[in-house]
Parts: C-alpha cells; structure tokens; sequence
C-alpha cells in the first residue's frame, strides 16, 4: 500500500507521527468508452472555451465563477497560503461515545501506522480509547481540504474516518412525514416477530458482489463466444394485505433458518417426557395390591356374624 498523507495525532502534549494509507478499496470491472464499429478508444480533450485551444494539464489551474460570470483565478500558491493548522496535524477536538454519531456523516476510512520506531505512544492511545469506550473526534487536512473525522481503534490499529461537516447533510423533506399513519400494534407485534426471526450472522455467500460476478461472467462468454444465460427475475408484488406478508415473511424466515425443524424436535422431546411420566404413574398404580369387591363383602360378612354371636352369648 502506498501511503496518501504523513503527519501527526496531537494528544495532549504527545506528538505521535503516523502515516495514512487507504483502509478500502471498491472493486469493480474496469470498463471503458469505446468506439462500436472498432473498438477504438475515445478521448477528450481538455480544451479552453475561450481560444478553442487544447491546453496542457500544467496550465490548469481552480477558478470560482462569479454571478457576473466573471472567474477569480486561484493557484496552487493561494492555496498554499490559506491556515489550516490540520495540515500535518490531526487535532483532537474531544472525545465521545461512538453511539452519539451519525453514521450518516461517515465518509472514507484510513489506516494509520505508526511512522516513529517507538510505538508506544501510539499504542498509549489505542488502549486507552479502547478501555474507555471512546473515540476522538478530530479535524485532518487531506488533499487540500479539511475535513471532520473520528479517531478509533479496530484490530489493533487505530483507523481514521472522515466525516461530512454538519451542514453538509441534507435534511429529508417527504410529503409522507407530515402524514398521520401509525401502524396497527398487531402489526408491529409482527414486524417485531420478523425482525427477531432474521436476527442473526448473514450467511457469507450473500456478502457477494453479484453485479460484479455477473458483469465477469459477460465478459468471459463475450470472449469464449458462449451466450449469457439471463437468470429469472424476482416476483413481482401484488396486493397482498400488509398483516399477511407480515406473517408469510415471518414463516419463510423461521423455516429459512431451521427454527421450524428444531420446534418439531423441542414439542416431540415434551411429547416423550410426558408419556414417559404417564407410564411411570401407571406403572404404580399397577403395582399395589388390589382387592375384588366379592373378597370385601365376604369380610363385611364375617365381621356381622361374629359380632351375632358375641351378642347372644351375652
């Protein structure tokens, strides 16, 4: 990897030297424009509007249009000139809990790797925000530009994640969030239902570029001349009622995930303890000795007639 920016974290009085170096990378099928009867490349070229002449890159410079249509001409010079004082320097600005964040700002992330030989200090304050919970807010100046970011730690290094300033996030304005709609609480009890049966790991297969993989594959029948199957297309809605395909997706989860077939197992487990309680109760109740009606009465019988004789006696 090459490094995009050298500089240091100002934590405290402790300088700690790092240098950047892009945490990601998007991947894609390198594409060009090209012409369709041979194949040719097309270029543009960079030409002024107001000679008509092609102007080499070193003659290019920045300009702001005016409302007059006027262009103030800046060079690399006034850029130069403008303070920013994050230029080789990340500033701390606090330290925050990572919930308080929109993830909304996030932007694009860096790797920082300490640049001195005694790494000590930089370990300092990756333990440290690691045991406190805790992330550095900070300002960084990259490209010309400075930028809000946090500072946090993730398997053991610390990463740097720009961030858009606030008044860089557009507000949502929908006609629908001025509208009274409240769901019916058997259907949040069954969203919720939802929700809880899809909760889990996501399956690695599905963490798959598929347009990319796909794009590949019509590159490689393009080239071993073969034709690209087209695969079907996913159903296509109709109007089933809201509490219905609440209660399909619920289903299709559980059985997506197994919970079915361990429910089966769960009731037929139960099924067995209690028939084999019911056995073992009728098992001892079949054990005790019992007397038939006919050997009762003959001892109801027996005790009558002593007790006649034991009368007349006296």
């Amino acid at each position: 990897m090459k490094s995009v920016w050298k500089g240091v974290i100002s934590f405290g009085l402790v300088s700690i030297p790092i240098r950047l170096y892009a945490a990601t990378e998007e991947r894609g099928v390198a594409l060009h424009q090209v012409h369709v009867k041979d194949g040719g490349r097309i270029r543009y070229r960079r030409f002024c509007t107001a000679d008509g002449e092609e102007v080499p890159f070193e003659d290019i410079v920045r300009g702001y249009e005016l409302p007059t249509g006027e262009v103030v001409v800046l060079t690399d010079e006034d850029f130069a000139d403008l303070p920013l004082s994050s230029s080789r320097a990340i500033d701390v600005l606090s330290f925050v809990d990572a919930d308080s964040l929109d993830p909304v700002q996030f932007s694009r992330s860096y790797y920082c790797e300490p640049a001195d030989p005694d790494a000590k200090p930089y370990i300092l304050l990756r333990d440290a925000l690691e045991r406190a919970g805790k992330v550095a807010m900070v300002k960084v100046a990259l490209r010309q530009r400075e930028s809000l970011a946090v500072l946090r730690p993730r398997n053991g290094v610390l990463v740097l994640q720009l961030m858009l300033w606030p008044d860089e996030v557009r507000v949502p304005r929908f006609p629908f969030l001025n509208e009274d709609v409240w769901p019916r609480p058997q259907e949040l009890q069954m969203a919720g239902a939802y929700v809880n049966a899809m909760t889990g790991e996501v399956e690695p297969d599905e963490l798959v570029d598929r347009y990319r993989v796909a794009l590949e594959q019509l590159v490689e029948a393009k080239i071993t001349g073969h034709k690209v199957e087209q695969p079907p297309g996913p159903a296509q809605p109709g109007g089933v009622d809201l509490m219905e395909a609440l209660r399909r997706s619920v289903e299709e989860a559980k059985k997506a995930r197994g919970e079915e077939d361990r429910g089966k197992r769960s009731r037929a487990g139960k099924r067995a303890v209690a028939t084999s309680t019911q056995r073992k109760t009728t098992a001892r109740k079949t054990s005790r000795p019992q007397v038939s009606k006919k050997a009762a009465a003959q001892k109801t019988s027996t005790k009558k007639t002593s007790a006649k004789k034991t009368t007349s006696r006296r």
